[in-house]
């Protein structure tokens, strides 16, 4: 880990608020003297992120993830310490010299620079190449016959691939990009994809370019529509994962669309980029898609943070209903409300919004139907439903979408209305769908315990400390007046000795950081997640009455304990046959000696377990 001078980071921490740090991440509710939220490091249905603005902390109850504003940024971008020091420091305009980093640090750190000035100049190159190169009027002629004109196309800053091998290859070396930057950034292809260092290719080719940018409006890879219905290669190619680019964890518009979800408290998901771009355009702003067209875990945990209920909005084919019902586990989930909007045959958002107005697509929005209602319509039109096989194959399946629902008592409400229209006994359903669910939760079980899950960060293993050991760390944490009593005692001998003595030892060591709020920060960066969640844990409690008396309570504890230890240890030397009397004599006489340490040290002020 670089070593970042105590200075500089006490001056980055000064300049930030974490209020506003994570609320550039997803929004917080005000609660009192603390704002919360659901939290980002694991799947939850109520609040249990909270931030503490006074002391510039964040600490989740379900998880146990907690820390400074250095910690969140860390573990939400998967960055590493010095990376999430700059980030916040250019966040303020404060600069950090490059020597101040670690080797390893400014290489990483540079690279993901240099990834990010090369996406925000590529969509420069393929924006120009839209709007000025002869070769792209087929991209200029397919936007216009969409319905976007150029002053839509510079918001977005829509571009255009040229047909050919290598005219971003050779346009990127021209800017001095390195070969080792160029294949990172997933913009090429090679022959061999094994070697990196071989022949390569541009990834996109005569193809219209929407650019992918994460929270913070930054680029940080492509989708390229083809333009000719009957070339060979997919509809739709996105950039590869990468440094910069996880699929799975970006929505594409979210970053600007974040303030419509929140006000609406709806989100209204639709399938691709022009439709999202023309409801958008239109007026209609509460608008995401996913990077594919079903939900990942990670993407409806993104969404929760901002709305309440999602409509989607896929084509009425056979592939959008399945894209529905893919989606449908995530979303559930997450106890979101879904709803599906069924659009005019043939249509989909954007000519539904070109030909008839935001109007009409708005009042289909309005329309859709829960979609368990839809589901049972679509089983319904299928031939073989009225016979009693067919009733309950139906209810298999509306059971087990059930069974994603993990609010026992909105599953409930939804059985009794549902079973009706099956024309089953509710308790028939409930039964289906608790199996269901039954099913549904081994499974993830088993995925996670296999794969990980969605590559999320796993919580750090929470350190326990013992009764005594904890509460005398509780005790420093809050009171100044104990830890100046501590410094001036033998404590390095004393806890060298403690199994636990290490979380007093870091303590101590850093105290001088923990006399003035802003020097908080200071004190938890560069620690263990484990440890930074201890200390944080330490500063969510109460701090005792008469803290002075019970520092030195736990002081005498410890004490008391490590003599006992040494009498444990001097008798079974004393059970050595072996010895002799006179030997065994001494070995008596330190017992007694110890036995009256251990009476004549201060009873404690408060019961210690």
């Amino acid at each position: 880990m670089a070593l970042i001078p105590d200075e500089i980071i006490q001056q980055v921490a000064a300049a930030n608020d974490i209020v506003e740090v994570i609320g550039t991440y997803f929004p917080l509710k005000r609660a009192g003297p603390t704002y919360k939220a659901l939290c980002p490091f694991h799947q939850e249905r109520t609040p249990s992120f909270s931030v503490n603005p006074a002391r510039q902390i964040f600490k989740c109850f379900g998880c146990g993830a907690g820390g400074s504003m250095f910690r969140f940024v860390m573990d939400y971008e998967h960055i590493e310490f010095t990376a999430a020091v700059r980030k916040l420091a250019d966040r303020v305009g404060i600069r950090i010299e490059r020597e101040e980093l670690s080797l390893e640090d400014r290489q990483r750190l540079d690279l993901r620079r240099r990834l990010l000035s090369l996406h925000a100049e590529a969509a420069q190159f393929f924006h120009l190449q839209l709007l000025r190169s002869p070769a792209a009027q087929v991209a200029r002629d397919y936007l216009k016959g969409r319905g976007i004109n150029a002053e839509i196309a510079k918001s977005w800053t829509l571009g255009y691939a040229p047909e050919g091998w290598d005219h971003f290859l050779r346009w990127a070396h021209s800017r001095h990009y390195s070969q080792e930057e160029i294949a990172a950034s997933g913009l090429v292809s090679f022959k061999d994809p094994e070697n990196q260092r071989g022949e390569c290719y541009d990834r996109f080719r005569g193809r219209v370019m929407f650019p992918i940018c994460n929270d913070n409006s930054e680029v940080i890879a492509f989708s390229g529509r083809i333009l000719q219905p009957d070339a060979k290669g997919a509809k739709y190619v996105n950039s590869p994962e990468t440094m910069l680019f996880t699929k799975g964890a970006v929505l594409f518009g979210l970053h600007r669309s974040k303030r419509a979800l929140i006000d609406k408290k709806s989100a209204i998901v639709c399938e691709g980029q022009l439709d999202l771009i023309t409801a958008f355009e239109a007026g209609i702003q509460n608008v995401i898609a996913p990077q594919g067209t079903a939900f990942t875990p990670k993407q409806a945990r993104i969404l929760k943070r901002y709305v309440e209920e999602v409509i989607l909005c896929f084509d009425s084919d056979a592939a959008g209903e399945k894209a529905a019902e893919r989606s449908l586990p995530s979303l559930l989930a997450e106890k979101l409300a879904v709803r599906v909007a069924t659009l005019p045959q043939g249509e989909d958002p954007d000519s539904l919004i070109r030909g008839k107005g935001p109007d009409a697509f708005r009042a289909q929005m309005d329309a859709a139907r829960e979609f368990f209602d839809v589901q049972i319509d679509r089983l319904a039109a299928q031939s073989g439903f009225d016979s009693a096989r067919g009733r309950s194959e139906a209810a298999q399946k509306v059971a087990e979408s059930l069974g994603f629902i993990s609010d026992s008592v909105l599953r409930e409400m939804h059985i009794q209305r549902l079973a009706t229209r099956l024309e089953l006994a509710p308790q028939a359903l409930a039964t289906l769908s608790a199996q269901a669910a039954t099913r549904h939760r081994n499974q993830g079980e088993r995925r996670e315990g296999n794969d990980g899950g969605d590559q999320e960060a796993q919580p750090t293993q929470p350190i326990k400390a013992e009764p005594t050991v904890g509460l005398l760390a509780l005790v420093l944490m809050h009171s100044p007046e104990a830890r100046q009593w501590l410094l001036e005692e033998d404590w390095e001998s004393r806890l060298q000795a403690e199994p636990q003595g290490h979380l007093i030892e870091v303590l101590l060591q850093r105290a001088h950081l923990l006399d003035m709020p802003e020097t908080l920060h200071t004190f938890l960066s560069g620690l263990e997640p484990a440890l930074e969640r201890f200390f944080v844990e330490l500063l969510e409690n109460n701090a005792p009455e008469h803290p002075l008396a019970v520092s030195q309570d736990c002081w005498n504890e410890l004490e008391r304990r490590q003599l006992r230890r040494r009498i444990e240890s001097t008798k079974a030397r004393q059970r050595n046959p072996s010895l002799t009397l006179e030997e065994a004599g001494a070995l008596h006489q330190q017992i007694l000696d110890l036995q009256k340490r251990v009476s004549d040290i201060t009873r404690p002020f408060s019961p210690l377990r």
